[in-house]
């Protein structure tokens, strides 16, 4: 099967609470954050039980997201987060440094795929954005952050959406059309 997923998803396999009210009031349920994306994230469960259509998830740094569930198999539960992607500081305090970096590569092969499908060069690029040539060349190897305004003046000037560049497709690490058989989608 091929990776279908809208975000890349980063294994963490962090503890987090999951929080929602409950008949009797508040609940607090901790969990393992098994990987999480810009748009949400897949949690085991101690025990299977009945769980509500909306929670909130709070990782062990204390971000809270609403999220809402995809879907639900006995302990394992795929949760998308109620206000879409997730801002790019968000994202960092739900990753460790090593999947940020992994996370920034990403991005950057996203930008550098889409600014050779338009025919730009990286001298190009810097001129619209108003930056030195070696900005997009770190940006592009995923060697630097890219600030949100200048992502989506990226997109815009490679006349691509937003989310594409930062939740695109994932990159497994396998070749072309090769299939993943551990890929459950949310």
């Amino acid at each position: 099967m091929n990776e279908l997923r809208a975000a890349t998803r980063r294994s963490t396999a962090r503890t987090g609470i999951i929080e929602f009210d409950g008949a009797r009031g508040a609940v607090s349920i901790p969990c393992t954050i098994c990987d999480v994306s810009g748009t949400g994230a897949r949690l085991k469960l101690d025990w299977s039980l009945s769980f509500p259509k909306e929670a909130t998830l709070v990782f062990a740094d204390g971000l809270r997201k609403t999220c809402r569930v995809a879907w639900q198999k006995r302990r394992l539960l795929g949760v998308a987060f109620a206000d879409g992607v997730a801002s790019p500081d968000e994202q960092a305090l739900m990753m460790t440094d090593e999947e940020q970096a992994l996370h920034r590569q990403h991005i950057g092969a996203q930008i550098k795929a889409a600014r050779e499908a338009r025919g730009y060069t990286e001298i190009q690029i810097a001129n619209f954005l108003a930056v030195a040539p070696e900005f997009v060349s770190r940006a592009e190897s995923g060697e630097m952050s890219i600030p949100l305004h200048q992502l989506t003046h990226i997109a815009d000037l490679l006349l691509v959406d937003l989310d594409s560049l930062i939740a695109g497709p994932a990159s497994t690490g396998l070749a072309p059309g090769e299939a993943r058989s551990d890929v459950e989608l949310a």
